[in-house]
Formats: structure tokens, sequence, C-alpha cells
């Protein structure tokens, strides 16, 4: 059964079809001619962790039809557009894809748009869909609607592994710079005056940065040896990423309902505060994270610093005392106000882009009391500089197996995470702006898997806050 997305929206290839291998890409569209000739072309950029391809290789359209691995082939340039059919595919085998590759970026151009004065207020009945290639089935499809007026490129989707799952994602962004939009966005910049320019500012502020880790070093070194060494295996992370010089305020939200009474009494929560300090200490220039907690009622705590941090969460709870009942959404709006005062009405969007962005770790073991709340406000912050990482602590009913009573008892004590789940796939967004991941125990995964797991999607919503002018 296909299943029809809209913008943003997502679909878990190899979960809805677990042993799917050979996927393909069909795009289609029709050109309103006015007695114009229009050459529309698909193109593939294929990208490793940093978001850049690895290879020219790995950039696949009609002059180069396969891609380095053999993984990727297109079927070639159709100039005409005509008739109701895909117009151009591509076919995927999943099983052959470079364990490198992390992401794959299905585009739409056209070709000597300036030329010839064209853009896609001129194309009708656009779309991209995703089916089976060996049975032909079709499983998802996103018929384009937006409205574009200059635009001459389109990103219509991607394929993306997270959590070693294939999935797809309708995207729709519109860019008025032809094919070289998406050239200097994964592949850099093709003037060596900007390239030298971009060096010579990168490595003046790699040096402030430096200078300022050095210092910062040094002084947890000196006071601080674990947090030292939650830094150092941060910082591995962030290199991945291509992080090491961002900036951002960041937050760590914790839930303090009753059922998290274990896990604060075991210290679990205080160690794990610890590692978010240590991100901290990376992003934020005052080394700080700000604590807000959530139950019954929200509460904004202050900065936990590398100067108080020791037994900071226990101390917290002699003040605040667990409660008895949640609620994601209170503390969802009590953060955008605090951070982003001026609210933002979900159909708008942000023409004053900022310099800094809010990463928000929100931690919970439970279900919340204000679903459609959450999820309202959430659809609103899309159009702010925020990020928000939930977390789940507890065992997932999906990752339950067994059968018989003893199945039955060992699933009736699961955690049930399926709308945090459905949060990190929510649509009618501005931008994509939330990720989920369960842990069974936040002490029985290693720091730097940790690190790794929260910059999984973080890195690829920094890029389409500043596309649309969410961010400098």
């Amino acid at each position: 059964m296909e299943i029809e997305l809209n913008k943003g929206g997502r679909f878990n290839l190899s979960k809805e079809v677990p042993d799917l291998k050979k996927v393909a890409i069909g795009l289609g569209w029709q050109a309103s001619y006015n007695g114009q000739s229009y050459d529309i072309d698909a193109s593939v950029f294929m990208l490793g962790a940093d978001g850049k391809i690895s290879d020219e290789k790995y950039f696949i359209f009609y002059n180069n039809l396969q891609s380095l691995d053999a993984s990727l082939r297109h079927s070639g340039d159709n100039r005409t557009g005509e008739g109701n059919g895909d117009d151009e595919t591509i076919y995927v085998d999943l099983a052959k894809v470079n364990p490198a590759i992390q992401e794959i970026v299905f585009v739409v151009t056209i070709d000597q748009a300036q030329e010839k004065n064209q853009n896609f207020s001129q194309i009708k009945n656009a779309f991209i869909k995703i089916y089976n290639n060996e049975n032909r089935n079709s499983l998802a499809r996103y018929n384009l609607r937006e409205a574009f007026s200059q635009e001459t490129a389109l990103e219509f989707g991607r394929l993306y592994k997270k959590d070693n799952e294939w999935r797809f994602q309708a995207v729709g962004e519109g860019y008025s710079s032809g094919l070289q939009s998406f050239v200097d966005k994964y592949i850099g910049e093709t003037k060596q005056e900007e390239k030298e320019e971009d060096t010579k500012v990168e490595s003046e502020k790699e040096n402030c940065k430096n200078q300022g880790n050095i210092i910062l070093d040094k002084k947890l070194e000196r006071e601080a040896p674990h947090i030292f060494n939650l830094v150092k295996k941060a910082d591995i992370s962030l290199q991945k990423v291509n992080l090491t010089n961002h900036k951002a305020k960041v937050v760590l939200c914790l839930d303090i309902s009753g059922s998290m009474s274990s896990l604060y009494s075991s210290g679990k929560i205080q160690r794990f505060a610890e590692k978010i300090l240590a991100l901290g200490c990376r992003f934020d220039d005052n080394a700080s994270i700000d604590i807000f907690l959530f139950g019954a009622k929200t509460h904004n705590v202050g900065a936990m610093t590398i100067e108080n941090f020791k037994s900071f969460i226990p101390n917290l709870l002699k003040q605040y005392p667990l409660e008895g009942a949640t609620y994601y959404g209170k503390a969802i709006n009590m953060i955008r106000n605090i951070y982003f005062p001026i609210s933002k009405k979900s159909s708008q969007k942000n023409d004053i882009p900022l310099n800094q962005s809010v990463y928000i770790m929100f931690v919970t073991d439970g279900a919340t009391s204000d679903e459609s709340q959450t999820e309202q406000y959430l659809k609103e912050s899309s159009h702010e500089p925020i990020f928000w990482q939930f977390m789940a602590i507890g065992k997932s009913r999906k990752d339950v197996k067994g059968k018989g009573i003893l199945g039955w008892l060992t699933q009736a004590k699961a955690s049930d995470f399926t709308f945090l789940e459905r949060l990190d796939e929510m649509s009618d967004r501005y931008v994509d702006n939330c990720d989920f991941f369960s842990l069974e125990d936040p002490e029985n995964i290693a720091d730097q898997e940790l690190y790794d797991l929260l910059m999984t999607e973080y890195p690829n919503w920094l890029k389409l806050a500043k596309i649309n002018n969410l961010l400098r």
C-alpha cells in the first residue's frame, strides 16, 4: 500500500519492508511549455557523515550514470518530461551502498534556466516516489504542492541511515542558483578565491577557539579531570561531523516524575548530566549547560558549570522533589519562551536569522499527559533555531521479544515510547527539528557511542536551519 507523504514526512524502509534490498526512486513532472522547451535533470549526491561527497563519482547525473560503489544507477536524461509516468528513475541496491555513505539526496534542476528565464513556477504535477524494485510495489509518494517563483533547483527527497535503518524523507526545498546550489552545498566552492578566503576565516576562528579550549582544558585537567576526560571523548564525535568550532547553548531538560526515582537515587542522572556538561564545555563559551526540570510543573533551575557540577542534581532534588505527573508540553513551552520570547505561529517564517542555536537534551522515562500540546509546540518551534534531542530511558516495547506468560510479563514491564517515536517522524514542520533514541540504562552505553548518538541528526538540522534562514 502506497503512503502519501507531506513535505518533511518520513518513511522507514527497513521497518516497513524489512528484507528490502533494491529500491527505485521515480521522479516525474510536466512543464507548462508556452512555446518553450524545458530540459529538466535529476541528479543524486551520495554523502558521508560530514554531509559532503567523498569522491566526485558519488555525484550521479546524466554524464555519470553510476556511483563509484556501483550501488546506484541513473536511468539517463529525459529531455521532454512528456507522459504521466516517471520521467527519470534512480535505481539503488541498498546492500551494495558503501558503508561510509549516510545519506542519498535526490535533486531536480532546470538546465539553462537563467538563459531561458525558466523556473519551477512553470512546472506542474511534480512528484517523487519510492518503490520496491523487485516486485514494483510503490511504497511512498510525495506530490510537490509548494508554490515556487524564482527557484530553478529543487531538493526533492533523501534516503538516509539512522540506527542502521534506511529511511526516506520528502524534502521539497527550492533553490535559485540551479545545480550550482547543490555543488556548493555538497561538493564545495568552485572559485579558488572563495576557497582561500574561507580557509583564512576558518583558520582564524580555529585559532581563537583553540586558544579558548587550551585555557579551558588546563582548568578542567586541574579542577575537574573527570569532565576533562569526557570532553576529549566529545571532541572525537564533533570532529567526525565537522563541528569542532561550533557554538550553541546546551540545555538539559530532566523528567522528575516519580518513576525516575531510582535513576536519581543511584546517581545515574547526575553522571549523565556530567556527560552533557562536557558537550557544553565545547559548544558554550561559558562551559555550562542550563538545567530544566519537568513533571506536573516545569522549573528553570539555573546553570550547571565546572565550578558547581559536583552533587548538582542531588542538591536540586532537595529543592524540587519528584512529582506525580509528566507534561512534556509545559517544559517545551517554557524553554521556547525563555530563549525566544517572541512566539512564532506555525505558518510564519523567521526573517531574522540568529547567530547561535539551542541544543536541547530532553530526558524522560515515560509518556506525557499532553500529547497534542507537545506536538503543537514542537511544530511551532520548528520556526526557531532550537533542536530537540529526545532520549527515553527504559526498555522499549518494540524491542521486547518472547512468547507465553514470560513474554507477556516482560512486555508489561517495558515502556511504550510510541509517542516519542512519532515525534521523531512528525510532518507539518518548517524543518525537521528533533531526534529520538532510547536506552534501557544510560550507563550501559560507552561514552563515545553516546556522543555519536547525540550528533546523529543535529548536523543535518544545522544545514536546514541555515538554508531556511533560522541561523546565520
